[in-house]
């Protein structure tokens, strides 16, 4: 009887053992998703910072990159992680995947600073271009410094003319920021952890072959708290 428990406890310590191997740390994401998500909230409720409703009605899908990093000394570059999530076509918005912004500049720069950016994107060509590879904005996708104020109605004070719309709030010598030339693409490492298989943009964000998970809610519970309640 010693051995059959003996055997029968070691058969249970490696079974755990293996299940704590399998397991997967997404504390990285899920912190990614916090502080992209107080970003959001801190910037819609500011009122130099927020996004008009009218635009948040139009969005096809919105990016958010906390703590987008920019140094240079001549020649800047820039590194950001953050989430996007889209609408489908009732305006419900759909599971997040996460994603990077990269890019470079040439200038006299010197210094650095982190930037929390948001990005609007209200044509769906901007989309599928991160979608298919990756999107470089102002050549795959126009960008343009988005408007401010709750109350902006479209066709008045928006003329809505460009793919994407950005907002930002910088910390450090820079102020703004220049999105020209810089790259988003899909964060595959990421969204492979969070969703626990091999998943493109695609699948995620307009298949929706994948379900919301604890890493990604907060989030999601940002973006719909801040969209119209007639476009929920």
């Amino acid at each position: 009887m010693r051995n059959g428990w003996t055997m029968w406890t070691l058969a249970m310590t490696l079974v755990l053992t293996a299940a704590a191997a399998l397991a997967v740390d997404v504390t990285d994401e899920r912190e990614r998703a916090e502080a992209s998500a107080q970003v959001l909230t801190e910037m819609m409720r500011a009122e130099d910072t927020m996004i008009p409703d009218a635009l948040m009605t139009r969005a096809k899908a919105i990016a958010v990159f906390p703590n987008v990093v920019k140094g240079a000394f001549g020649v800047g570059g820039r590194f950001g992680k953050g989430l996007v999530t889209a609408r489908d076509e009732r305006g419900a918005w759909g599971p997040a995947a996460f994603a990077h912004l990269t890019g470079a500049s040439v200038g006299f720069q010197i210094g650095a600073s982190t930037t929390d950016l948001i990005m609007v994107f209200i044509e769906e060509d901007g989309l599928e271009s991160l979608l298919t590879d990756k999107v470089k904005l102002g050549a795959d996708a126009s960008v343009a410094a988005g408007p401010l104020g709750r109350s902006a109605e479209a066709g008045t004070n928006l003329t809505l003319d460009s793919a994407i719309y950005a907002y930002s709030r910088s910390k450090g010598l820079f102020a703004g920021v220049a999105l020209d030339g810089a790259v988003m693409s899909m964060d595959d490492d990421s969204n492979h952890k969070v969703y626990g298989r091999e998943v493109t943009g695609r699948d995620i964000l307009i298949e929706r072959k994948v379900t919301n998970t604890s890493a990604t809610a907060p989030f999601l519970e940002a973006v719909r708290r801040f969209t119209p309640s007639r476009a929920k």
